[in-house]
């Protein structure tokens, strides 16, 4: 199991139910960049419905011959969704396949084939947009109202979801199995898992700042990162100027991604290690699998965030989240949910 992370806002003021099918979560991956045309990579966009992002990679490799290796998405996207993403396929003087083929089982369809130069990287796109419906709603509408207004105006954490972890904690459970007893497992298998470690120690951080209520505030000796771009710079003593950004929401606190550093923000992050002592030896792991310090913002806001309360009792929400924003997090910033089956999401 994962734990209750401390939200910054109170309790829920809301109950709903997420998923009831999959088209109440909808998501647009927004690259950021438009393919070139020309190359040797195929570049897709595709929609898929109650299918993870691996499944329909490996739909891939088997319609094009191509190696799992060669062919890369940006980012993961939801299996109980229906979910537009770019993929590339590095075909390197293959025929290109007629791509139609991926849309035999019903669950994918091609929107845009196109070529480029280079591979597409984890992490490279722009932003997500969300149209996510919660049905059943139950709460108070001016509450629920308030409480979306001050996310809007002010943010929420920046939690990994739930979905990080897998269901009921399966995957950080397999994680810490894997890190205690060691043995063969595929590339994408291991990349999961330390991913999913090196999510729980950002949340246990960032759940002591929530906790002590200045996880959207600077303190002295924050790394902090500029909204919307990944650029990071140290702070002695924020000053009065800073501390106006941060209030604006043009510069946000960030937090460590745990791995090995060698830049001017690896002191920074060591200072953090007294506050994950219960998890030294996922600390250690980490560095010994060459994972790099990267930092992640503690503040998650959105953008062009809306919603609209509709007469069959559900509650309507469309925003924008950049790369790696869970929107799972920002509903729980309001809302209690449970998904159709009485899972808890």
């Amino acid at each position: 199991m994962i734990p209750n992370w401390p939200t910054a806002s109170g309790a829920p003021v809301a109950h709903a139910v997420l998923r009831t099918v999959p088209e109440d979560f909808r998501v647009e991956e927004q690259l950021g960049f438009e393919p070139e045309g020309q190359g040797e990579h195929a570049f897709l966009y595709l929609e898929k419905r109650e299918l993870t992002t691996p499944e329909l990679a490996e739909q891939l490799s088997t319609l094009s011959g191509v190696h799992p290796r060669d062919i890369s998405f940006s980012g993961m996207k939801d299996r109980n969704a229906v979910t537009r993403q770019w993929f590339s396929v590095g075909l390197a003087g293959k025929p290109e396949p007629d791509w139609r083929g991926l849309e035999a089982g019903g669950q994918v369809r091609v929107l845009e084939a196109t070529r480029h130069r280079r591979k597409l990287r984890r992490g490279v796109h722009r932003a997500n947009r969300f149209a996510i419906r919660l049905r059943q709603l139950q709460g108070e509408r001016a509450a629920i109202e308030q409480r979306l207004a001050d996310i809007r105006a002010q943010g929420v954490p920046n939690y990994f979801g739930a979905q990080r972890f897998g269901r009921d904690g399966a995957t950080l459970s397999q994680a810490r199995s894997w890190m205690q007893r060691g043995g063969r497992i595929s590339r994408n298998r291991q990349s999961i898992y330390l991913s999913c470690l090196r999510s729980l120690l950002f949340n246990q951080l960032l759940a002591t700042r929530v906790a002590a209520g200045n996880w959207n505030r600077l303190c002295a000796g924050d790394v902090c990162m500029l909204a919307g771009s990944h650029s990071l710079f140290a702070v002695g003593q924020p000053d009065a100027e800073l501390e106006r950004r941060c209030a604006e929401a043009d510069l946000h606190p960030a937090l460590p991604l745990w791995g090995k550093g060698r830049d001017a923000l690896a002191q920074a992050a060591a200072g953090y290690r007294e506050q994950l002592a219960g998890e030294s030896a996922v600390c250690g792991f980490l560095e010994q699998k060459g994972l790099q310090l990267d930092w992640r913002a503690s503040r998650l806001m959105a953008d062009d965030f809306c919603w609209q309360f509709c007469e069959d009792d559900s509650l309507l929400l469309t925003f924008e989240l950049g790369a790696g924003g869970f929107a799972t997090a920002l509903i729980a910033g309001f809302a209690e949910t449970v998904a159709s089956g009485n899972e808890r999401e």
